[in-house]
């Protein structure tokens, strides 16, 4: 079933517009890069266990050898370097990007909300820096709403987009991953921007003029408003057999990634899962998802956020236990073939995940840059 994002092995790297990627964690949103025709030629990560599900998720994936690049912390990288390990001296392709996502937990409404002064939340400004010393063509940035929603950091976010914007015509969106096709309700802001230089290029404008909402955020998105737009069943008895509704896409419900267990345990992380000993995995009613922990999913709804944490994984609709690394992976829309390494611990599998941009989403967002390289700019 396409839903279910269950590609064969990518073709190689060595072809597509080439990218750089920034705090490439396990890879997410490279795959999206890939599926969408793009080349990330060069990684930066220097997180650990991310760097080994890198490796060995992306070489399933690919069928090739695949490596992070480079394993420093990007604030001891200069741009000197990262072009000549990208490219090779002296070489400077006519058209490549950057993207990535700085570590979101100083932003974030859960999270430690240090903002620019936390040791995580210091590296958005890092990831600027580099774009500006670059100056790629294209970039973009992905970190949590709250960056931009709360009054305390927004004055930050807004400092940055105005550091970039000298050189870059730029946009930003909030947009859900529901609406991409991922049956889970997360949000995510994304920063888009193209050279200015590059798009008087193309409009051969002198000048290029200030616009509101140019970038195509919208237009690649398959169910758009979908949280608000389908009546979504709210709370069952555990294992009480819900009917599925009428209207609803598969493609948005959980249990058609997830329902099959005799499929999902035979895949590759199948039966990685946490075993906690408590009666609430029992207790607790399908579609019960109001509490800070033990949240469990409907068969037959959208799930929240995957943000999994110090053993926290949502439960299973209808067993008593909670999801296996596969079926995080599959919210995720990580295609079936990208595993986790064995050797890795579960909490460290299950952080990688939740860290993670899930693959339709970016896959989504990488067309739409798409679409403006090779479209041009309506302007």
């Amino acid at each position: 079933m396409q839903y279910l994002h269950n590609y064969s092995k990518l073709e190689s790297q060595q072809k597509g517009i080439p990218v750089l990627s920034f705090f490439t964690g396990a890879g997410f949103l490279d795959i999206a890069f890939i599926q969408a025709g793009f080349n990330p030629l060069w990684t930066n990560e220097c997180n650990p266990y991310f760097v080994r599900g890198y490796a060995h998720g992306m070489t399933l994936l690919t069928g090739v050898e695949t490596r992070i690049s480079n394993i420093t912390p990007i604030e001891h990288v200069g741009p000197n370097q990262i072009m000549l390990e990208a490219f090779g001296k002296g070489v400077r392709p006519e058209l490549f990007g950057i993207i990535g996502g700085p570590p979101c937990p100083d932003f974030s409404v859960g999270g430690k909300n240090k903002g620019r002064e936390g040791e995580k939340g210091k590296l958005s400004q890092v990831f600027i820096n580099r774009i500006i010393e670059i100056q790629p063509t294209f970039f973009l940035m992905e970190n949590v709403p709250g960056f931009m929603r709360t009054a305390k950091h927004k004055e930050f976010f807004l400092e940055l987009i105005s550091q970039l914007s000298k050189d870059y015509l730029i946009d930003y969106s909030i947009i859900n991953a529901l609406e991409a096709g991922v049956p889970q309700d997360r949000e995510r802001l994304f920063v888009a921007g193209f050279h200015r230089k590059w798009i008087k290029s193309k409009t051969r404008k002198k000048n290029v003029p200030i616009i509101d909402n140019w970038f195509p955020w919208k237009d690649n998105l398959p169910f758009p408003n979908a949280k608000s737009m389908y009546s979504w069943p709210s709370v069952s008895p555990f294992r009480a057999e819900p009917p599925r509704p009428d209207g609803i896409p598969a493609e948005l419900m959980v249990g058609s990634y997830i329902n099959d267990t005799h499929v999902t345990e035979n895949l590759p992380n199948g039966r990685d899962v946490l075993i906690p000993k408590s009666s609430k995995l029992f207790d607790i009613a399908e579609g019960d998802v109001s509490r800070k922990s033990f949240k469990r999913l409907h068969r037959w709804r959208y799930s929240p956020t995957a943000a999994y944490g110090n053993n926290e994984v949502h439960l299973h609709p209808f067993e008593p236990r909670r999801l296996t690394v596969r079926e995080a992976l599959r919210i995720q829309t990580v295609p079936d073939i990208y595993a986790l390494p064995r050797s890795m611990p579960l909490t460290m599998k299950f952080k990688t995940i939740s860290n993670g941009v899930p693959v339709k989403l970016g896959f989504v967002i990488a067309q739409s840059i798409k679409k403006v390289i090779v479209g041009g700019l309506l302007i």
